[in-house]
């Protein structure tokens, strides 16, 4: 494997799940894997789980770990071509990037979506560059677009608490006093469309996502009825994809709360944190014994480790 951007990178989705359930119960099987080599992790936007849970990973395997945040602990980078460089960034990511991958042997790049102009953001313009010229294999930790490990990790969570075969899934747009991207939102719907599930996202109007992401997907704009009968209600807030990057709605009425999960089948709350209580969820819902988003958060190592492994096996591959 040499990237790691959405479902079909991972390939067979069975045999990822059971790779990942191998991974959990016996974390430290495969530190020979990555003995001298090196993971590189590069944050253009803050993190905390995505940050902790990528080095556990890579310290499971036994991988040397190096994290760079771009904006404390090098030059400020220019991502654009064609630009005159007189300004205050001094250099630029052509020349970074390769140079980057002179120092590891597998990349980790997080880079938001900066709401500035739709087709920029959704091209993926640093991602991209990571891909072209490292000339390593590379692992999106959040993009513009996408959010593939939290997805991977919400999946191992669904398979781990279902009690049917095929659960009814909900993805619920909630309120939130930002503007955020849609990637968790995108990934979540990627992943669960090539899942054993049966997925439905509920949310106000205007806040479509990308038709890319939707097509083939059920969706429900009354929050109530979407509920219903549901086995996993996953939370999350998004910026408007139509009217870009904008909050069209704070309506608390679409917080869940405890008379909304009475409308499931006693259903797992989920959301991918950091979480803003009593707007996205309240309290007692994610207080309560069905809420399940530290383990949630937990299975973020199992899926990064999940990854890492398939990427170092086919390094070692490549040198046979």
């Amino acid at each position: 494997m040499k990237r790691f951007l959405k479902p079909e990178d991972i390939g067979n989705l069975h045999k990822a799940l059971e790779d990942a359930r191998t991974v959990k119960d016996n974390p430290f099987a495969d530190q020979t894997l990555g003995k001298d080599k090196t993971l590189l992790l590069i944050f253009f936007n803050s993190s905390l789980r995505t940050r902790l849970s990528s080095q556990k990973a890579a310290m499971n395997l036994g991988m040397n770990v190096i994290v760079l945040d771009v904006n404390k602990d090098g030059w400020k980078l220019e991502t654009e071509f064609g630009v005159v460089m007189d300004g205050d960034k001094a250099e630029h990511l052509r020349e970074a990037i390769p140079v980057m991958g002179q120092y590891c042997d597998i990349i980790g790049v997080r880079s938001f979506a900066k709401f500035e102009n739709k087709n920029d953001d959704y091209s993926e313009k640093i991602l991209t560059q990571f891909i072209e010229y490292s000339g390593r294999p590379v692992i999106s930790l959040e993009s513009s677009t996408r959010h593939p490990l939290q997805a991977f990790a919400d999946l191992i969570t669904i398979e781990e608490y279902k009690t049917v075969e095929r659960p009814k899934v909900v993805l619920t747009w909630a309120p939130h006093p930002r503007a955020l991207p849609q990637a968790v939102p995108n990934s979540f719907v990627e992943w669960m469309k090539v899942a054993d599930v049966d997925f439905v996202v509920t949310h106000p109007k205007g806040y479509d996502l990308a038709p890319e992401f939707m097509e083939g997907v059920a969706y429900e704009p009354d929050q109530n009825k979407a509920f219903q009968g549901a086995d996993f209600i996953y939370a999350k807030n998004w910026a408007s994809y139509t009217q870009y990057g904008e909050v069209l709605s704070q309506d608390r009425s679409w917080t869940v709360d405890e008379k909304k999960m009475s409308l499931t089948n006693q259903a797992k709350f989920m959301h991918c944190l950091p979480v803003r209580r009593n707007m996205i969820v309240t309290d007692a819902v994610i207080d309560s014994p069905d809420s399940i988003v530290i383990q949630e958060a937990g299975n973020r190592v199992v899926s990064a480790q999940t990854v890492l492994k398939r990427m170092l096996q086919t390094i070692a591959e490549e040198k046979e």
